[in-house]
């Protein structure tokens, strides 16, 4: 194979397009990228500062929180500071390593997201199902255990897809209409067989969050269950009062996670920028959400908010 062919099979940069048939308005669409981008950094940052802190909260669901907390900033980080470049410089190239690692680091990550929620719901189930042995269960050494194992989890079963992506031949474009690299947005440009790439990457995904949040709901139908045992309806709502957070990030990490997961492989008919803005959004909202959710739901967290701003204990 000539030098040619191989440059345009294997091209060593890519031109991100960014949202397609919006580009008109990108710097427009920017201004709100970028003030998510500095909500979830700040919310984050505070939140791991409060847990760091307060040794009253270094109890599972806040070491679990914790571990969601630098997962979201990571994810922040990897993605939207290359999407403000292109959107306000124009700077579309990317080349191929740092593409490469940016489908990495974002599939291993929300894989690590999901994760933690399945943790967090498991420590919900405990704490309300089982309670005499919550601290019997979740002892520090589990919750090492079971935060190491999910980060294990994300990095191995996440490994092979840019080794997959790295050698296929792109004979027609290295345009990749989207505003960061995605494993099938990539998968589209090649133009050899990718049957084998796309069932692995359905398996992964279904292994580990599709199955994660099969655990979630059965473990919420066993809460429930719990729940509505208790003798008083007083006692019931405060039991639920406790879940109330965890279940509002699970609903805004995984309705636009499965959303851009099956518009990427079957939505064929939905416009293009529809399913990029949902993809941004599937990335960028939940982290910026989660603190605030946890800030204004958690009273402990909140307390401890108010008086690093106000140098008050309230």
């Amino acid at each position: 194979m000539s030098a040619l062919n191989w440059t345009n099979l294997h091209p060593n940069k890519f031109l991100l397009l960014g949202i397609p048939g919006l580009e008109t308005i990108q710097i427009w669409i920017s201004i709100p990228f970028c003030v998510v981008y500095i909500l979830a950094f700040l919310g984050n940052c505070t939140l791991l500062v409060i847990i760091k802190n307060d040794s009253s909260l270094h109890e599972p669901m806040y070491l679990f929180l914790s571990m969601l907390s630098v997962a979201d900033l990571m994810i922040t980080t990897t993605t939207l500071p290359k999407i403000l470049s292109l959107f306000w410089f124009k700077d579309r190239e990317i080349y191929l390593e740092a593409c490469l690692t940016q489908i990495f680091l974002i599939h291993s990550l929300t894989t690590m997201e999901s994760g933690f929620f399945l943790a967090m719901a498991f420590d919900r189930y405990v704490a309300i199902c089982n309670p005499l042995r919550h601290s019997a269960i979740l002892t520090n050494s589990v919750i090492r255990g079971l935060g190491l194992a999910i980060v294990t989890r994300g990095v191995i079963l996440l490994s092979p897809h840019p080794f997959m992506l790295r050698w296929l031949p792109y004979c027609k474009t290295n345009i990749i209409p989207h505003t960061y690299c995605e494993f099938m947005a990539l998968i589209r440009l090649s133009c050899a067989q990718t049957k084998i790439h796309r069932a692995y990457s359905l398996s992964v995904a279904f292994l580990t969050a599709g199955l994660d949040f099969i655990l979630i709901i059965c473990s919420y139908i066993l809460i429930l269950r719990t729940v509505f045992r208790l003798p008083s309806k007083e006692a019931r709502l405060k039991t639920l009062g406790t879940c109330g957070s965890h279940v509002w990030v699970i609903m805004t990490f995984y309705t636009p996670a499965f959303f851009s997961f099956l518009t990427h492989r079957f939505g064929r008919h939905i416009a293009p920028h529809v399913h990029i803005l949902v993809a941004n959004i599937y990335l960028l909202i939940p982290p910026m959400v989660n603190p605030i959710i946890y800030g204004v739901k958690t009273k402990r967290i909140r307390e401890r908010f108010l008086k690093i701003f106000t140098n008050k204990i309230p």
